[in-house]
C-alpha cells in the first residue's frame, strides 16, 4: 500500500513560491511511490478558536471534540489518516499567515487540559509521522530563520500531530518580483525532502 502524504498549504497566493515548493515536494514524494494530496487553508471553512477548552477535558490519546461545526474536523481526519505531512506557509509580518495561525489554534483538541490542571499535556507523543516544513520570506533565508517565528510555528503544528521533522526548507528573498519563480536550488531541495518523506525514511 502506498504511503499517503498530505500537504497543508497556508499561503494566500495561488501559484506563488510556497505553492511551487509544495508541488515540488509532492512531486518528489510521488516519485518515491507515495500518494499525495494538498489542502489550501485559505479555501477551507475554519472558524476561530473560542478558547472554551471544552475539547481538552476528556483524557486519552483521541483528540477532543470541538464545539465548532465547520470544516476543521475534516481537515484533522485527513491529517490523522496521512502517513506523512508537508506543512507550508509564507512569512507575513515575521510569522506564518493568519489562516495558518487560525488552523494552529484549532489544534487545541490534541491537548488534555482539564480544569484545575496548571498546564496541558499533549495527547500525541509517539512521533509516528514525519513532516517536511516549508516557509518563505522577503528577507534572506539565514536572517529569516533567526528573525521570524515561522519555522517554530510549523514545528509546533507538526509536533501537535505527533510528527517529527523530516527536514525544513526556508526560501529567502521570495518577494523581489510580483510573479516569482521558485529558484532551481530550492526546487531541488523541496523535491529531495519530498522524496525522503515519500520513501518513509
Amino acid at each position: 500500500m502506498a504511503i499517503k502524504i498530505l500537504a497543508i498549504n497556508g499561503s494566500y497566493r495561488r501559484g506563488g513560491i510556497i505553492d511551487q515548493a509544495v508541488e515540488a515536494a509532492c512531486a518528489g514524494a510521488r516519485a518515491a511511490g507515495a500518494e499525495t494530496s494538498t489542502v489550501f487553508l485559505s479555501e477551507k471553512p475554519v472558524e476561530f478558536c473560542l478558547n472554551c477548552r471544552s475539547c481538552t477535558q476528556e483524557p486519552g490519546e483521541k483528540r477532543g471534540a470541538c464545539v465548532q461545526d465547520d470544516g476543521m474536523a475534516g481537515l484533522l481526519d485527513l491529517a490523522e489518516g496521512a502517513d506523512g505531512l508537508i506543512i507550508a506557509a509564507p512569512v507575513n509580518f515575521f510569522n506564518v499567515t493568519a489562516v495558518t495561525r487560525r488552523f494552529m489554534e484549532r489544534l487545541v483538541p490534541y491537548a488534555y487540559w482539564p480544569w484545575g490542571a496548571k498546564t496541558p499535556a499533549m495527547r500525541l507523543k509517539k512521533q509516528a509521522k514525519k513532516a517536511v516544513l516549508i516557509t518563505s520570506s522577503a528577507m534572506p533565508s539565514l536572517l529569516g530563520r533567526a528573525a521570524t517565528g515561522a519555522l517554530r510555528a510549523l514545528k509546533g503544528i507538526a509536533g501537535t500531530f505527533g510528527a517529527a521533522s523530516a527536514g525544513t526548507l526556508y526560501i529567502g528573498l521570495a518577494a523581489t518580483e510580483e510573479k516569482q519563480r521558485l529558484p532551481a536550488w530550492d526546487a531541488s531541495l523541496a523535491e529531495k525532502l519530498g522524496r525522503k518523506l515519500g520513501s518513509g525514511a
